[in-house]
């Protein structure tokens, strides 16, 4: 799996230590109040397990599964929801947590869906950001790393569904997927 690995572009350690510094700027800004984090899966499985443990004050976690991308390297355009939050989020802070912003479609498609059900507040977090590749006017409002057009995976990014489970985020060799 490594071997199709162009360069690792965040270590590990470098990840963690992001993922402290957001935990503390969101319990700060959160606290006394009524959050949900609602993490966008798969791929933000292992970054809002290891910012929500970063986050010192009480909380509820939701999840949905959205996506533009399928299974190919670029948008779609469409935003397919497979599985929506199952309770009410009226009136909570929500914090809706995703791996990387690329194109933005996903984010402000989900953004928008989730504003109509009246939160307090709604607060996106992305652990990257491709800025390069932003087809609207989308910005989260906390990121861990702005990162460069670059095709990458792990620590819950995947092509395919694969190297998901790489500890680190590396630039994946356009031959794995050409």
């Amino acid at each position: 799996m490594n071997e199709n690995i162009k360069k690792v572009l965040l270590t590990e350690k470098q990840i963690a230590a992001r993922v402290k510094e957001l935990g503390a700027q969101l319990t700060a800004e959160y606290q006394g109040k009524d959050v949900i984090v609602i993490a966008l899966l798969k791929g933000c499985a292992w970054f809002v397990a290891d910012l929500t443990r970063a986050m010192d004050i009480p909380l509820r976690v939701e999840f949905m599964v959205a996506s533009s991308y399928g299974d190919g390297t670029c948008t779609s355009g469409k935003v397919n929801v497979k599985l929506d939050v199952t309770n009410s989020i009226e009136g909570k802070h929500v914090i809706l947590v995703d791996d990387i912003i690329d194109s933005g479609v996903t984010f402000a498609a989900i953004s928008a869906m989730l504003m109509e059900r009246k939160p307090a507040s709604l607060k996106t977090v992305a652990l990257c950001d491709k800025v390069e590749r932003r087809v609207n006017g989308m910005k989260a409002d906390y990121v861990g790393f702005v990162i460069p057009d670059e095709f990458v995976v792990g620590y819950g990014l995947d092509y395919a569904q694969d190297y998901r489970n790489l500890p680190y985020i590396g630039v994946l060799d356009p031959k794995a997927y050409a």
